[in-house]
């Protein structure tokens, strides 16, 4: 398994394994799926493991039949194979005659055994006996092409469709034409039968139109128009229900239920994508499930990185919708033209539009409304272009204010125009007529709505007053800008030029804090990463690219084979979104620093990137794989032994320990503990931070007042330990077993350690010299200073009458004092410093 990138990684939408190329022809029995690409034929199980593989034939396949314990293949070199579907080996080979008997439409009839019906071009049909490899009878056909065959409810009966447009409902066991149908939409694409009682057969159209005629009465029942877009690809009425599913070339499938009257069918369930590849992508809102992706068939569309039911398309914009609903958007000759640019923002969407578009060469902007999933109320364009539309001047690019209160529009002669999101009222203009000598290439709002930044054609970026629209600051920029592209939380600008290089603007400072380079293609998009630290870029050159903003240095690059069209990244950081030239999906990547540690090492200057395909329908081994070059870093104990280290311990533990006796006063109850009546409900616990269960053997006898004074007399875990400490000299053990106990504990340990308590002179020096050590190495600094302290205050007297002891704390006071003075000169520094930096004028 190879690493193709090093921070993006590969999507699975839905379960399945991918073919190397296109799917060109697709056919299901009630246990497998065959599909085939080119000439090679492969078997899903599960719909996503590929059990078996059909490699035989030499040109592409096109037509499937699955046929018992055999599967049918046809190439267009009119070969047809019949293959065993367990044992992957041909069963029979027939090879057809192009000139006399091309074969265009492949049938099993029902009760027909180890027979086939085809289909020719000639028009001619033949039944075949695959086991004999024996033609059993050839029939003279209507000389035109067979398009389909279908099998009809009745035995021995089978549609014909023709290239006429004629569908013949034929009985091949007597040779007899039952009755005859023609429709005026072309060639016959598709036909079903209704199995659920009613008499009723659907024909598919190239155009999308649907024909449903009753077979009873033998005339046309009713037309269901424009169902698709373009060509019914595939029709089938589900077995013994009133629904009809349907597919096109439009990258739709619908599912078609008949209640209604009439006969004909309404929409129950649809998914659809886009008909012609995506343009441009953004993600709607904060919460990254939503992706908005206008297209080339001029729709624009909403998919949800949840689910597809959560799809919804906003529709194809119209010059005027009202005249558009009337007689269909299909035919409508003001239909506009697909969607460049737009901006969305989620404020108040619920009340009026939020979404801004512009259209290819067209100056006027539509509005669309994302909660209504429609096109909006208002058309945004300059008052002196309110009755004739111009030929030459066009909107170029747009932004939304983040209130969503109001749209800025640039366009192709300079002039940048506001524009009020709920009335569509213009309210004003930036210049005193245009903005920009040349096109506007870029514009952004900033996060307050305080500023308005344009970049221009020529070469300016000019930095302007929202409110009062008076320009700021003008600088003139290295080259000509393509685009723009501002992350408002941090206010950085991304700035991409015709020369294939990017900058990055402070928009606080107007300076250019950054500078890209590498690219060989245009820029055609960019995207931040939410909070800022990455800007990822795409290009005409097929790579992707992210950029480390903080250092100034190119992370990850990769290779695509269809250069990336528009990039998004989601709000949450979890997905990077692409669109490719020619292609209709949209692509998601996962962000794999979010869940594997990934070297963000800055890329040398001759990395040659590698290939990568786009995210498909599975899992790509070697996905989980983490780079090797990054390393888990364990953090030791201590940094440095010059370093002073702090425990881990939350300041509970140890910052108390001196007020004990006090917080023990507040917290005295005003009442003794009453003995319980019975048995506690939960089995009782040694107290402790860590709990542990009370051992049989220790549980007190409620029931006895005797107190067992053996237990007093009992040596302390922390006192061995200590004990033995005295001739190893290793005081690990006894720390360790110190920092686990809570201050009540604590303090009862330290008072063991005097003679009163049980303890004795050489314990007590030992526990100095645990102190003497943890000063010595500098680490748990706080705890040191809490647990002599502590010790000090209880044992004082003691310390000041044993000169073993005294010698012992003197050395510990010296210690201490040059640990401080050390300390406090650090700290001092710092703080001046740091006070300089505050109050200095920079």
């Amino acid at each position: 398994s190879k690493k193709f990138n090093r921070t993006f990684n590969r999507r699975a939408f839905l379960w399945g394994n991918a073919l190397p190329q296109d799917i060109t022809c697709l056919a299901a029995d009630r246990m497998l799926i065959f599909a085939s690409y080119d000439n090679i034929l492969h078997a899903f199980a599960r719909n996503k493991e590929v059990v078996h593989t059909y490699g035989g034939h030499k040109a592409r396949i096109h037509l499937l039949q699955p046929f018992g314990d055999h599967v049918i293949s046809v190439d267009v070199d009119n070969i047809l194979i019949v293959w065993n579907i367990q044992s992957e080996e041909k069963y029979l080979q027939v090879d057809f005659d192009k000139a006399t008997f091309a074969v265009s439409a492949v049938l099993h009839p029902s009760t027909y055994l180890n027979k086939i019906l085809l289909g020719s071009e000639q028009g001619s049909l033949q039944l075949w006996n695959i086991r004999s490899n024996k033609l059993l009878y050839s029939f003279p056909g209507w000389h035109l092409a067979v398009t389909t065959l279908e099998q009809a409810p009745a035995v021995d009966v089978v549609a014909v469709g023709l290239v006429s447009g004629h569908i013949i409902v034929h009985n091949i066991k007597f040779d007899e034409t039952l009755m005859k149908f023609q429709q005026d939409w072309g060639p016959i694409t598709a036909i079903s039968f209704r199995t659920d009682g009613h008499p009723v057969m659907a024909a598919g159209s190239p155009v999308g139109h649907i024909a449903l005629w009753d077979l009873e009465e033998k005339k046309l029942m009713c037309q269901m128009q424009d169902a698709h877009s373009t060509a019914i690809a595939g029709m089938s009425f589900v077995p013994g229900e009133p629904l009809l599913i349907t597919n096109g070339a439009d990258n739709a499938i619908r599912v078609w239920i008949f209640d209604g009257p009439g006969g004909t069918g309404r929409i129950l369930r649809s998914r659809m994508g886009h008909s012609a590849p995506p343009t441009k992508i953004r993600y709607h809102g904060q919460n990254g499930e939503q992706i908005l992706s206008a297209g080339q068939d001029g729709t624009l569309q909403s998919f949800s990185t949840v689910h597809e039911k959560f799809n919804k398309s906003l529709g194809r914009g119209s010059i005027n919708k009202k005249k558009s609903k009337k007689k269909g958007l299909k035919l409508d000759t003001m239909v506009l033209p697909p969607i460049t640019v737009f901006a969305s923002e989620v404020a108040h969407q619920s009340d009026w539009d939020n979404i801004v578009a512009c259209h290819q060469g067209y100056i006027t902007c539509t509005t669309w409304n994302y909660q209504k999933s429609s096109m909006g109320a208002h058309k945004l364009r300059p008052e002196e272009f309110s009755k004739h539309k111009p030929i030459d001047i066009h909107a170029t690019v747009i932004d939304i204010t983040s209130c969503g209160n109001f749209a800025v529009i640039g366009l192709s002669t300079g002039q940048v125009d506001v524009y009020n999101m709920q009335s569509g009222i213009h309210r004003g203009l930036y210049g005193k007529e245009r903005a920009h000598e040349g096109a506007i290439r870029g514009v952004a709002v900033d996060g307050l709505n305080q500023l308005v930044i344009t970049a221009g054609s020529e070469g300016l970026i000019k930095f302007w007053k929202f409110k009062t629209k008076d320009l700021i600051y003008s600088t003139e920029l290295p080259s000509s800008p393509s685009g723009l592209l501002l992350h408002r939380d941090s206010g950085i600008l991304g700035i991409a030029f015709d020369d294939f290089s990017i900058n990055a603007l402070d928009i606080e400072t107007r300076k250019i804090v950054r500078t890209f380079s590498g690219h060989h293609g245009r820029i055609n998009d960019m995207t931040f990463s939410p909070d800022g630290r990455w800007l990822i870029t795409s290009s005409m050159d097929c790579t992707i690219k992210t950029w480390d903003l903080p250092s100034g240095c190119l992370i990850d690059c990769f290779l695509v084979d269809s250069a990336a069209v528009s990039l998004t990244m989601s709000p949450t950081g979890d997905f990077l979104a692409s669109t490719h030239v020619d292609d209709l999906g949209i692509y998601l990547w996962s962000n794999r620093s979010l869940y594997s540690l990934v070297s963000l090492r800055p890329l040398p200057a001759d990395y040659e990137p590698s290939v990568v395909t786009c995210p498909s329908t599975c899992p790509v081994q070697g996905d989980e794989e983490t780079c090797d070059e990054m390393i888990e870093y364990v953090s030791p104990e201590q940094l440095g032994e010059q370093l002073v280290t702090l425990s881990s311990l939350p300041e509970s533990r140890w910052k108390n320990l001196l007020s004990l006796d006090i917080i023990k006063k507040k917290n005295k109850p005003r009442e003794p503990p009453k003995v319980p009546k019975s048995a506690p409900f939960f089995i009782p616990t040694v107290p402790g931070l860590i709990p542990r269960y009370i051992a049989p053997e220790e549980g007190n006898d409620t029931q006895s007042k005797v107190v067992n004074l053996g237990v007093l007399a009992q040596k302390s875990d922390f006192y061995i330990q200590l004990e033995e400490a005295l001739s190893t000299n290793e005081y690990t053990a006894p720390l360790r077993l110190l920092k686990s106990l809570g201050p009540s504990n604590i303090e009862i340990e330290l008072r063991g350690l005097a003679p009163e308590g049980g303890g004795s002179m050489e314990v007590m020096l030992s526990f100095l010299r645990m102190i003497e050590m943890m000063l010595i190495k500098k680490y748990n600094f706080e705890l040191a200073q809490a647990y002599l302290a502590l010790f000090l205050k209880l044992h004082l007297k003691i310390l000041s009458s044993e000169p073993d002891l005294l010698e012992a704390v003197s050395r510990l006071s010296v210690q201490l004092e040059e640990t401080w003075i050390h300390l406090r000169t650090l700290f001092s520094q710092s703080l001046c410093v740091l006070t300089y930096v505050k109050s200095a004028l920079l």
